[in-house]
């Protein structure tokens, strides 16, 4: 057995305690000696390099660059760490070992694809397992598309990259009249204070809430110019940030359509402004633009040409013969004995059943049960859909108790599910698919009595396949080179069950829906990929800010599309490389369910598409899924603690180096605009309710003394609570669309995990389970008090009650 201590998972959580490390080097050189938990990859290179003077066969080391680390980590993988910022305690090596060795290949590529692997918590490694065409094409054209998009900005102007890197966030209403160039005679003027970036005096101004954020900064400028009698600048030389924030104040928007000065007007506050100079921002721009460039030049591809078209194939609208496939075996079947295992087989398009649904002989249940069964079909070949989906059941017959003598009716079977699994009866280039097909099924739900057949599930094969039940299926080669479906206009009788040419001709022209209208279209329901193109067609009309409001609808929506390369997939990244905030909750929303096998595959891919489209994003990202899994970890420890764990236990591991610095210097994944720039862990604590929420404080220094709060939940699935929110957040905007502002505060939530994630802290709140308790006399009453919340509000509002 190789040198080592096994079983570390447990090692990692203790504080200030040095681990013993065996390390391998090169030479055959074997060193041991202890090192900290907090200690970086860097850091522990030095110290080899600095043990190893003293050994035999140092002068055959070379530089410490081009060695890496390698170490088998907590999946049983071997994984170079080429990251050597993080630190030991984040690596967690399965064993005490660490074996460095030669560097090879393109040290950029390889680091760029341990950080993506690591944020999207899905080794690129995998994709390549696969050994699915369709898997590497679509990572093909993706990379190219997002590189592409990412070279594109590179060149954008001034205005445009700010767009991209800073979007406004806007009120939906706020606008002036586009007809009125006159103001209001009633409006009244707003004070808001001013200060530069370079000093620390400030000023108080009186605006018009109309007016432009240009005609801000020349009040600015001017009244500086007065009080330091300096040199007038131009406004064109800077823009405004809201202080604390990544936000700016810029573009042809009235002042008062900005969310935060909106806030500040309806909360009677003072918005707080800071001019900062443009040679600020441009440095944060080259920096992107070299990250970017460097990637781009290691990561460049010489990718192959494509693949010449097959020159003897056929239409398949001309094959007038019924389909049918065989169903050869099963394998890895758990059935009770004395059962009878049946397959049945339905044709789909969409939720309509095409034909008659075909079973299957009973078969004796056993391990690998043999039907090898024709399946026919009572559809042709020619009147297949374009989108057809071939969907299996494997349930077991059970006979039923017997009845008392003399009952005529005889013995009814009983159907137990037991798996299903779909699959495409073409392929993503448009070929009838021919040949063997082993299909890892997904567990049917007992309790389920509605129909056996699910398609409305993924078509994608249980990755689980050492313990899902399989089912190996052939289809037939019914011509003997292949068949593929052909473009509608180069047909002139179309087949059944497809949308005709002028259909699709006409679709084309069709005025574009409401986007609301058009959502309807992407559901599983309407699979037809003219469809579908239209209604993309039509999302593209959506704004940035009503794009981010059904974006959670989006993505759940791709978990219904039939391929990876789709239209839908495409647009959500387009969108998401010209707008980092949509950028920004596209990956959240996507990482949330990287855990569910059913879309890991799928949404992995996207992920990892978005990252090469933006590198820049990936640090910031990477901090903020550090962040949450310090968080995640300290919520184990409250709830998983022997004994019951104190809130001074907490802030104890709170002041950890190694979670101090994972839990500083971040932005929000609530809101990417604000900066938690340092924890306030005196304030910071747990809940009472039964999942021990954290209540974590920042305090940022630019907002003077002001703190922010972030609630991180363990345990409990909030996308729930988001779609809540959602429905409140579009209520509200229509509301305000009618000049009625309800001032409803949609918080911040956001799943970035399997049951777990953040919620906003709203200040000078309570929740509705304390105003109950402390307007009732019982506790376990408290809940059915029906005028505590009446009551509540009539005090804090005794003008109004």
């Amino acid at each position: 057995m190789p040198p080592g201590k096994y079983g570390m998972q447990e090692e990692w959580e203790k504080e200030d305690q040095q681990i013993t490390m065996d390390f391998l080097l090169p030479t055959g050189i074997f060193l041991k000696f202890p090192v900290s938990r907090n200690d970086t990859i860097k850091s522990i290179k030095k110290m080899v390099w600095k043990n190893a003077r003293s050994e035999a066969l140092y002068s055959a080391l070379g530089d410490p660059d081009g060695y890496v680390f390698t170490c088998i980590n907590q999946t049983a993988e071997r994984e170079e760490l080429e990251e050597e910022s993080r630190r030991l305690s984040d690596v967690r090596p399965f064993m005490c070992v660490l074996k460095l060795v030669a560097r090879e290949g393109d040290r950029v590529e390889k680091l760029t694809n341990t950080q993506i692997s690591q944020l999207i918590g899905k080794g690129l490694h995998e994709f390549e397992a696969q050994k699915n065409h369709e898997v590497n094409e679509f990572r093909t054209k993706m990379r190219t598309f997002c590189e592409e998009k990412a070279q594109e900005r590179e060149s954008l102007p001034w205005q445009q990259w700010m767009e991209f890197s800073f979007p406004c966030e806007l009120e939906p209403c706020c606008a002036p009249p586009e007809s009125s160039s006159v103001k209001p005679k009633n409006s009244k003027k707003i004070f808001i204070q001013i200060k530069f970036e370079s000093c620390q005096e400030s000023f108080m101004l009186q605006q018009d809430p109309q007016d432009l954020p240009v005609a801000l900064m020349k009040s600015a400028l001017k009244k500086k110019a007065t009080v330091f009698r300096s040199v007038r600048q131009e406004p064109e030389d800077y823009t405004l940030q809201v202080n604390g924030r990544w936000e700016f104040i810029y573009g042809k928007h009235p002042l008062c359509q900005f969310k935060y000065i909106f806030s500040c007007l309806r909360n009677g506050q003072n918005p707080h402004l800071t001019m900062i100079h443009h040679s600020t921002i441009v440095k944060y721009q080259e920096e992107q633009s070299k990250v970017c460039s460097q990637v781009s030049k290691s990561g460049s591809l010489s990718r192959p040409p494509p693949l010449p078209l097959k020159k003897n194939t056929s239409s398949l609208w001309s094959i007038n013969e019924p389909f049918y496939i065989h169903l050869l075996q099963g394998s890895r079947v758990n059935a009770d004995e004395g059962m009878k295992l049946v397959v049945q087989a339905g044709l789909f398009h969409g939720s309509e059943l095409l034909c008659k649904v075909v079973t299957t002989s009973e078969v004796t249940v056993c391990s690998e049960p043999l039907w090898d069964q024709k399946l026919e079909f009572d559809i042709n070949v020619a009147d297949l859909p374009r989108m057809s989906r071939l969907c299996f059941a494997l349930y077991a017959v059970i006979e039923k108790a017997k009845k008392p003598r003399g009952t005529k009716k005889k013995n009814k079977k009983a159907d137990c599910p037991i798996a299903w699994v779909n699959t495409m009866v073409f392929d993503y280039k448009d070929q009838l698919k021919t040949g063997e097909f082993l299909l890892s099924t997904w567990p049917s739900v007992p309790d389920d009595k509605s129909d056996l057949l699910n398609p409305m599930g993924t078509v994608e094969k249980n990755p689980n396949i050492d313990s899902a039940a399989g089912l190996l299926i052939r289809f037939p080669n019914i011509r003997p080179h292949p068949l593929y479906y052909p473009p509608l206009d180069k047909v002139l009788t179309p087949p059944k069950y497809i949308l005709n040419p002028p259909m699709v001709s006409l679709l084309r022209h069709w005025p574009d829906l409401p986007a609301i209208s058009a959502l309807e279209l992407l559901d599983y329901s309407f699979p037809d990929p003219a469809v579908r193109s239209f209604t993309i067609r039509c999302l593209k009309k959506l704004s940035d800010d009503e794009l981010l409001q059904y974006l959670i609808q989006l993505v759940q929506v791709l978990k219904y599309e039939s391929y990876l390369d789709c239209d839908l997939t495409t647009f959500l990244l387009e969108r998401a490389l010209s707008n980092r905030r949509i950028g920004h909750f596209l990956f959240w929303h996507l990482r949330s369910e990287i855990h569910v096998a059913s879309v890991s595959l799928r949404f992995g891919l996207i992920l990892e598409a978005y990252c090469r489209g933006d590198i820049h994003h990936i640090k910031l990202l990477t901090k903020q899924n550090e962040a949450l899994g310090k968080m995640k970890a300290l919520s184990d420890i409250v709830k998983s603690g022997s004994q019951k764990m104190t809130v001074d236990d907490l802030k104890l591991c709170i002041r950890q180096e190694s979670y101090l610095d994972a839990l500083s210097d971040l932005y929000s994944p609530l809101n990417p605009s604000i900066f938690l720039a340092d924890i306030c862990v005196e304030k910071c604590r747990f809940m009472d309710s039964k999942m021990k929420p954290l209540w974590l404080m920042y305090l940022n220094p630019s907002l003077q003394g002001d703190m922010m709060g972030i609630i991180f939940k363990n345990g409990d699935d909030l996308r729930q609570d988001m779609l809540t929110l959602q429905m409140i957040q579009l209520m509200e905007n229509l509301w305000k669309t009618e000049g009625l502002d309800l001032r409803m505060i949609p918080y911040g939530c956001l799943s970035t995990g399997n049951k777990m994630g953040l919620i906003e802290v709203v200040k000078n709140s309570d929740t509705i389970a304390n105003i109950q308790r402390n307007s009732s006399n019982s506790a376990a009453t408290a809940a059915f008090n029906k005028d505590a919340l009446l009551n509540w509000l009539k005090s804090k509002n005794p003008e109004r009650a």
